[in-house]
């Protein structure tokens, strides 16, 4: 399945396949989750959203995803407000967490598939892969491989330094097969 669908969006290289392996096996934890797990005690919604749980919100979403992803998900990334229930319907899918209404748009485009095709589809083995390829290739990822800047390949897809010492291994790791093979 790789070598049939990563070749498409220009995944070629050594810089370029270590660099998606490795953002790809830390954002869906080494490869076991296809759906982000929002399933988030009290505790860790301070640490992780804090800007959307403060003043004693959290006790009312703790354990509870789907409240959860309508809160930290609404009126941004093309989701409508908390009650349309988009946050969950989009939430994160595939090897690299496809996250927002207008992401799961632009993908279904480029797939000719509809939207609701599109959910399902990414929840899939190939969906999952073909997901990550798609927003790989369109952030300019590649460049980025093809630099070795994890810290770069990083930021373009979470925004931020999250787990950046965790994909600098898998990057590192993945280098080393690739050289050795």
């Amino acid at each position: 399945l790789l070598s049939k669908v990563i070749p498409k969006y220009d995944i070629n290289t050594k810089e370029r396949i270590a660099g998606f392996l490795s953002q790809c096996a830390h954002e869906s934890s080494h490869f076991t989750r296809l759906v982000e797990n929002l399933n988030y005690s009290e505790k860790l919604l301070l640490q992780v959203f804090p800007k959307y749980f403060k003043n004693g919100a959290e006790q009312l979403y703790g354990r509870k995803p789907e409240a959860i992803a309508n809160v930290v998900y609404a009126n941004r990334m093309g989701n409508g407000n908390t009650a349309s229930g988009d946050g969950w319907r989009y939430r994160g899918r595939g090897l690299i967490q496809l996250t927002g209404k207008n992401n799961y748009v632009m993908f279904a485009k480029a797939i000719g598939k509809t939207l609701a095709e599109t959910v399902e589809y990414v929840q899939t083995k190939e969906g999952a892969l073909e997901s990550a390829c798609w927003f790989w290739k369109t952030r300019g990822l590649n460049a980025a491989a093809d630099k070795k800047d994890v810290e770069l390949m990083t930021k373009l897809i979470n925004g931020g330094r999250n787990g950046i010492e965790s994909r600098k291994q898998y990057f590192t790791h993945a280098m080393q097969v690739l050289n050795n093979g």
